[in-house]
Protein backbone atom coordinates (compact mmCIF):
# COMPACT_ATOMS: atom_id res chain seq x y z
CA UNK A 1 0.00 0.00 0.00
CA UNK A 2 1.43 3.34 -0.74
CA UNK A 3 -0.15 6.63 0.42
CA UNK A 4 0.12 9.77 -1.73
CA UNK A 5 0.12 13.55 0.10
CA UNK A 6 -0.12 16.64 -2.06
CA UNK A 7 0.47 19.92 0.43
CA UNK A 8 2.03 22.15 -1.70
CA UNK A 9 -0.52 24.47 -0.72
CA UNK A 10 0.89 27.43 1.22
CA UNK A 11 -1.89 27.78 3.52
CA UNK A 12 -3.14 31.32 3.46
CA UNK A 13 -6.08 31.13 5.50
CA UNK A 14 -3.89 30.31 8.43
CA UNK A 15 -1.63 33.23 8.03
CA UNK A 16 0.15 34.63 9.98
CA UNK A 17 1.41 30.99 11.31
CA UNK A 18 1.79 29.73 7.74
CA UNK A 19 4.61 32.79 6.53
CA UNK A 20 6.93 30.67 7.88
CA UNK A 21 5.69 26.88 8.29
CA UNK A 22 3.63 24.70 6.13
CA UNK A 23 0.34 24.32 7.19
CA UNK A 24 0.69 20.80 7.07
CA UNK A 25 3.47 20.96 9.95
CA UNK A 26 1.11 23.63 12.35
CA UNK A 27 0.98 21.51 15.24
CA UNK A 28 -2.30 19.94 16.59
CA UNK A 29 -2.37 18.04 20.13
CA UNK A 30 1.45 18.22 20.21
CA UNK A 31 1.90 16.69 16.86
CA UNK A 32 1.82 18.20 12.86
CA UNK A 33 -1.15 18.15 11.20
CA UNK A 34 0.21 15.55 8.36
CA UNK A 35 2.19 13.32 10.97
CA UNK A 36 -1.58 12.99 12.49
CA UNK A 37 -3.01 12.28 9.47
CA UNK A 38 -1.32 9.86 8.20
CA UNK A 39 -0.53 7.84 11.08
CA UNK A 40 -4.51 7.84 11.33
CA UNK A 41 -5.12 6.25 7.90
CA UNK A 42 -2.22 3.97 8.57
CA UNK A 43 -4.00 2.57 11.71
CA UNK A 44 -7.52 2.38 9.36
CA UNK A 45 -5.47 0.55 6.42
CA UNK A 46 -4.14 -1.96 8.83
CA UNK A 47 -1.55 -3.45 6.39
CA UNK A 48 1.90 -2.27 5.89
CA UNK A 49 2.85 0.96 4.00
CA UNK A 50 5.47 0.51 1.08
CA UNK A 51 5.34 4.05 0.40
CA UNK A 52 4.42 7.44 1.02
CA UNK A 53 5.12 10.04 -1.35
CA UNK A 54 5.00 13.99 -0.78
CA UNK A 55 3.98 16.70 -2.72
CA UNK A 56 5.58 19.88 -1.88
CA UNK A 57 5.50 23.10 -3.14
CA UNK A 58 8.88 26.04 -3.44
CA UNK A 59 11.98 24.42 -1.93
CA UNK A 60 12.79 27.70 -0.37
CA UNK A 61 9.44 27.49 1.53
CA UNK A 62 9.23 23.58 1.75
CA UNK A 63 13.16 23.37 2.62
CA UNK A 64 15.54 20.73 4.02
CA UNK A 65 13.91 20.71 7.47
CA UNK A 66 10.39 19.88 5.79
CA UNK A 67 11.71 16.82 3.79
CA UNK A 68 13.71 15.85 6.86
CA UNK A 69 10.63 15.51 8.85
CA UNK A 70 8.36 14.37 6.18
CA UNK A 71 11.11 11.21 6.42
CA UNK A 72 11.29 10.42 9.62
CA UNK A 73 7.55 10.44 9.42
CA UNK A 74 7.50 7.75 6.85
CA UNK A 75 10.34 5.64 8.05
CA UNK A 76 8.78 5.40 11.79
CA UNK A 77 5.91 3.90 9.27
CA UNK A 78 8.00 1.62 7.96
CA UNK A 79 7.82 2.92 4.78
CA UNK A 80 10.20 4.69 1.97
CA UNK A 81 10.07 8.72 1.50
CA UNK A 82 9.34 9.82 -1.98
CA UNK A 83 9.36 13.78 -2.14
CA UNK A 84 8.06 15.40 -5.32
CA UNK A 85 7.60 18.97 -6.17
CA UNK A 86 4.88 20.82 -7.74
CA UNK A 87 6.54 24.26 -8.89
CA UNK A 88 2.79 25.96 -10.26
CA UNK A 89 -0.44 25.81 -8.02
CA UNK A 90 -2.32 24.31 -10.89
CA UNK A 91 -5.09 22.28 -8.90
CA UNK A 92 -5.24 18.87 -7.26
CA UNK A 93 -5.17 16.91 -10.22
CA UNK A 94 -1.74 18.29 -11.11
CA UNK A 95 -0.74 17.73 -7.90
CA UNK A 96 -1.43 13.80 -7.67
CA UNK A 97 0.40 13.88 -11.09
CA UNK A 98 3.37 15.56 -9.85
CA UNK A 99 3.85 12.33 -8.22
CA UNK A 100 3.38 10.33 -11.34
CA UNK A 101 6.63 7.78 -10.85
CA UNK A 102 4.79 6.75 -7.15
CA UNK A 103 1.13 5.82 -9.00
CA UNK A 104 1.11 2.74 -9.29
CA UNK A 105 -0.61 -0.28 -6.87
CA UNK A 106 -3.24 0.07 -4.41
CA UNK A 107 -2.55 3.29 -2.69
CA UNK A 108 -4.45 6.11 -1.02
CA UNK A 109 -4.56 10.05 -1.40
CA UNK A 110 -4.99 12.16 1.64
CA UNK A 111 -4.59 16.01 1.07
CA UNK A 112 -2.91 17.11 4.28
CA UNK A 113 -5.29 20.11 5.55
CA UNK A 114 -7.86 17.43 7.08
CA UNK A 115 -7.91 15.22 10.70
CA UNK A 116 -10.07 12.41 10.75
CA UNK A 117 -10.73 9.61 13.40
CA UNK A 118 -11.87 6.22 11.55
CA UNK A 119 -12.35 2.94 12.68
CA UNK A 120 -13.86 0.30 9.07
CA UNK A 121 -12.81 -2.04 7.27
CA UNK A 122 -11.45 -1.17 3.69
CA UNK A 123 -13.63 -2.43 1.26
CA UNK A 124 -10.76 -3.56 -1.54
CA UNK A 125 -13.27 -5.06 -3.80
CA UNK A 126 -14.25 -1.49 -4.88
CA UNK A 127 -12.04 0.06 -7.52
CA UNK A 128 -12.00 3.06 -5.23
CA UNK A 129 -13.13 4.23 -2.00
CA UNK A 130 -13.82 7.68 -0.87
CA UNK A 131 -14.03 8.98 2.40
CA UNK A 132 -17.55 10.75 3.52
CA UNK A 133 -18.36 12.55 6.02
CA UNK A 134 -21.88 13.36 7.01
CA UNK A 135 -23.03 16.78 7.08
CA UNK A 136 -25.28 19.59 8.33
CA UNK A 137 -24.95 21.61 5.44
CA UNK A 138 -24.31 19.49 2.25
CA UNK A 139 -24.43 22.59 0.05
CA UNK A 140 -21.64 24.02 1.47
CA UNK A 141 -19.74 21.02 0.48
CA UNK A 142 -18.93 18.56 -2.51
CA UNK A 143 -21.16 15.55 -2.06
CA UNK A 144 -20.99 12.09 -3.51
CA UNK A 145 -24.22 11.05 -5.28
CA UNK A 146 -25.21 6.92 -4.31
CA UNK A 147 -27.15 4.18 -6.54
CA UNK A 148 -29.51 2.24 -4.80
CA UNK A 149 -26.21 -0.44 -4.30
CA UNK A 150 -24.76 2.62 -2.00
CA UNK A 151 -22.52 2.89 -5.13
CA UNK A 152 -20.70 5.94 -6.06
CA UNK A 153 -22.06 7.05 -9.40
CA UNK A 154 -21.85 11.29 -9.03
CA UNK A 155 -19.70 13.52 -7.72
CA UNK A 156 -21.67 17.37 -7.16
CA UNK A 157 -19.69 20.73 -6.12
CA UNK A 158 -21.95 22.17 -3.81
CA UNK A 159 -25.21 21.34 -4.80
CA UNK A 160 -28.08 23.88 -4.81
CA UNK A 161 -30.68 21.16 -4.53
CA UNK A 162 -30.33 17.81 -2.05
CA UNK A 163 -28.10 15.28 -3.37
CA UNK A 164 -26.96 13.68 -0.02
CA UNK A 165 -25.44 14.88 2.99
CA UNK A 166 -22.28 12.71 2.58
CA UNK A 167 -19.31 15.30 2.06
CA UNK A 168 -16.23 14.64 0.66
CA UNK A 169 -13.20 15.02 2.77
CA UNK A 170 -10.72 14.93 0.64
CA UNK A 171 -9.11 11.12 1.04
CA UNK A 172 -9.66 8.67 -1.54
CA UNK A 173 -8.38 4.69 -1.91
CA UNK A 174 -7.44 3.32 -5.17
CA UNK A 175 -7.09 -0.24 -5.77
CA UNK A 176 -5.22 -0.02 -8.80
CA UNK A 177 -3.72 4.23 -8.57
CA UNK A 178 -2.51 3.82 -12.32
CA UNK A 179 -5.97 3.75 -13.31
CA UNK A 180 -6.37 6.74 -12.12
CA UNK A 181 -3.38 8.18 -13.52
CA UNK A 182 -4.21 7.03 -17.17
CA UNK A 183 -7.32 9.44 -16.63
CA UNK A 184 -5.73 12.27 -15.36
CA UNK A 185 -3.27 12.64 -18.07
CA UNK A 186 -5.85 12.67 -20.16
CA UNK A 187 -7.09 15.57 -18.55
CA UNK A 188 -4.13 17.24 -18.51
CA UNK A 189 -3.44 16.48 -22.20
CA UNK A 190 -6.52 17.80 -23.05
CA UNK A 191 -6.58 20.43 -21.01
CA UNK A 192 -9.72 19.74 -18.90
CA UNK A 193 -9.58 22.71 -16.61
CA UNK A 194 -13.02 23.90 -13.87
CA UNK A 195 -11.88 26.92 -11.60
CA UNK A 196 -9.10 27.47 -14.10
CA UNK A 197 -7.13 24.35 -12.43
CA UNK A 198 -6.56 20.46 -13.29
CA UNK A 199 -8.78 18.82 -10.26
CA UNK A 200 -8.74 15.32 -9.05
CA UNK A 201 -12.65 14.94 -9.98
CA UNK A 202 -12.49 14.98 -12.95
CA UNK A 203 -9.84 11.91 -12.94
CA UNK A 204 -12.54 10.24 -10.96
CA UNK A 205 -15.56 10.92 -13.68
CA UNK A 206 -13.59 9.39 -16.13
CA UNK A 207 -13.29 6.12 -14.31
CA UNK A 208 -17.04 6.51 -13.18
CA UNK A 209 -17.49 6.50 -17.13
CA UNK A 210 -15.32 3.54 -17.61
CA UNK A 211 -17.73 1.69 -14.82
CA UNK A 212 -15.12 1.53 -12.34
CA UNK A 213 -16.81 1.08 -9.33
CA UNK A 214 -16.86 3.34 -6.25
CA UNK A 215 -17.95 3.71 -2.50
CA UNK A 216 -17.42 5.07 -0.02
CA UNK A 217 -15.85 4.98 3.85
CA UNK A 218 -17.04 7.23 6.30
CA UNK A 219 -15.33 8.92 9.06
CA UNK A 220 -16.58 9.06 12.92
CA UNK A 221 -15.12 12.82 13.08
CA UNK A 222 -13.61 15.04 10.51
CA UNK A 223 -11.97 18.35 11.51
CA UNK A 224 -10.79 21.06 9.51
CA UNK A 225 -7.16 23.08 9.94
CA UNK A 226 -7.82 25.78 7.60
CA UNK A 227 -8.03 29.48 9.40
CA UNK A 228 -7.32 29.86 13.02
CA UNK A 229 -10.38 29.88 14.47
CA UNK A 230 -11.35 25.80 13.47
CA UNK A 231 -7.37 25.20 13.81
CA UNK A 232 -8.08 25.90 17.54
CA UNK A 233 -11.46 23.97 17.89
CA UNK A 234 -9.49 20.78 16.36
CA UNK A 235 -7.20 21.05 18.61
CA UNK A 236 -9.57 21.02 21.43
CA UNK A 237 -11.31 18.30 20.10
CA UNK A 238 -8.53 16.47 19.37
CA UNK A 239 -7.04 16.88 22.55
CA UNK A 240 -10.28 15.29 24.23
CA UNK A 241 -10.23 12.20 21.28
CA UNK A 242 -6.77 11.67 23.17
CA UNK A 243 -7.71 12.08 26.33
CA UNK A 244 -10.15 9.12 25.76
CA UNK A 245 -7.61 7.26 23.98
CA UNK A 246 -5.25 7.37 27.63
CA UNK A 247 -2.87 8.64 25.49
CA UNK A 248 0.04 10.43 27.24
CA UNK A 249 -0.21 14.36 26.92
CA UNK A 250 1.63 16.55 29.25
CA UNK A 251 5.25 15.85 29.60
CA UNK A 252 7.53 15.25 32.42
CA UNK A 253 9.83 17.59 32.15
CA UNK A 254 7.76 20.59 33.26
CA UNK A 255 8.49 22.93 35.60
CA UNK A 256 5.17 24.22 37.31
CA UNK A 257 5.19 26.62 40.37
CA UNK A 258 1.55 27.89 41.87
CA UNK A 259 -0.10 26.53 38.41
CA UNK A 260 -3.13 24.61 37.42
CA UNK A 261 -3.73 22.39 34.74
CA UNK A 262 -7.28 21.70 33.81
CA UNK A 263 -7.46 18.85 31.26
CA UNK A 264 -7.51 17.55 28.80
CA UNK A 265 -3.82 19.68 27.78
CA UNK A 266 -0.89 18.88 25.98
CA UNK A 267 2.33 20.23 27.11
CA UNK A 268 5.70 19.77 25.59
CA UNK A 269 9.01 19.47 27.01
CA UNK A 270 11.16 21.61 29.48
CA UNK A 271 7.95 24.33 29.57
CA UNK A 272 8.12 25.99 32.60
CA UNK A 273 4.38 27.14 34.29
CA UNK A 274 4.46 29.92 37.20
CA UNK A 275 0.88 30.95 38.27
CA UNK A 276 -1.12 30.19 35.71
CA UNK A 277 -3.87 28.01 35.33
CA UNK A 278 -3.78 26.20 31.90
CA UNK A 279 -6.91 24.47 30.56
CA UNK A 280 -9.08 23.22 29.21
CA UNK A 281 -8.58 22.35 25.80
CA UNK A 282 -4.81 23.62 25.51
CA UNK A 283 -1.79 22.48 23.76
CA UNK A 284 1.32 24.33 24.45
CA UNK A 285 4.90 23.37 22.43
CA UNK A 286 8.44 22.37 23.86
CA UNK A 287 10.44 25.38 25.65
CA UNK A 288 7.55 27.54 26.70
CA UNK A 289 7.34 29.94 29.71
CA UNK A 290 3.94 30.63 30.75
CA UNK A 291 3.96 33.44 33.85
CA UNK A 292 0.72 35.23 35.24
CA UNK A 293 -1.44 34.00 32.90
CA UNK A 294 -4.59 32.28 32.28
CA UNK A 295 -5.09 30.07 29.22
CA UNK A 296 -8.05 27.82 27.86
CA UNK A 297 -9.27 26.67 24.41
CA UNK A 298 -5.44 28.16 22.62
CA UNK A 299 -3.12 26.50 20.91
CA UNK A 300 0.50 27.94 21.66
CA UNK A 301 3.98 26.49 19.47
CA UNK A 302 7.25 26.51 20.68
CA UNK A 303 9.84 28.38 22.50
CA UNK A 304 7.52 31.02 23.21
CA UNK A 305 7.25 33.49 26.49
CA UNK A 306 3.80 34.71 27.58
CA UNK A 307 3.44 36.97 30.39
CA UNK A 308 0.65 38.88 32.25
CA UNK A 309 -1.99 37.25 29.33
CA UNK A 310 -6.00 35.97 29.34
CA UNK A 311 -6.16 33.96 26.38
CA UNK A 312 -9.38 32.09 25.50
CA UNK A 313 -9.26 30.93 21.40
CA UNK A 314 -5.65 32.28 21.03
CA UNK A 315 -3.59 31.21 18.67
CA UNK A 316 0.35 31.67 18.92
CA UNK A 317 3.20 31.10 16.87
CA UNK A 318 7.13 29.40 17.85
CA UNK A 319 9.56 32.12 19.28
CA UNK A 320 7.14 34.60 20.34
CA UNK A 321 6.86 37.30 23.16
CA UNK A 322 3.26 37.96 24.82
CA UNK A 323 2.94 40.41 27.41
CA UNK A 324 -0.53 41.69 27.55
CA UNK A 325 -4.05 41.60 28.48
CA UNK A 326 -6.11 41.20 25.22
CA UNK A 327 -7.47 37.20 25.08
CA UNK A 328 -8.53 36.17 21.53
CA UNK A 329 -5.26 36.69 19.82
CA UNK A 330 -3.56 35.49 16.77
CA UNK A 331 0.19 35.88 16.32
CA UNK A 332 3.00 34.56 14.22
CA UNK A 333 6.27 32.78 14.51
CA UNK A 334 9.09 35.67 16.53
CA UNK A 335 6.01 38.51 17.18
CA UNK A 336 6.72 40.39 19.95
CA UNK A 337 3.91 42.44 21.60
CA UNK A 338 5.05 43.44 25.05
Amino acid sequence: MKIIVPMAGRGSRLRPHTLTVPKPLIPVAGKPIVHRLVSDIAKVLGEPIEEIAFVLGDPAFFGDDVVSSLTELAEGLGAKASIYRQDQPLGTGHAIMCAAASLSGPAVVAYADTLIRADFNLDKDADSVIWVKQVDHPEAYGVVKLNDKNQIVELVEKPKEFVSDLAVIGIYYFKDIAVLKNELQYVLDNNIINGGEYQINDGIKRMMANDKVFVTGKVDEWMDCGNKNVTVETNSRMLGFLQKDDEKLISDTITQENTTIIEPCYIGNNVTLTNATIGPNVSIGDGCIVDNTTIKNSLIQTKTIIKNANLDNAMIGNNAIYDGNFSTISIGDYSVLE
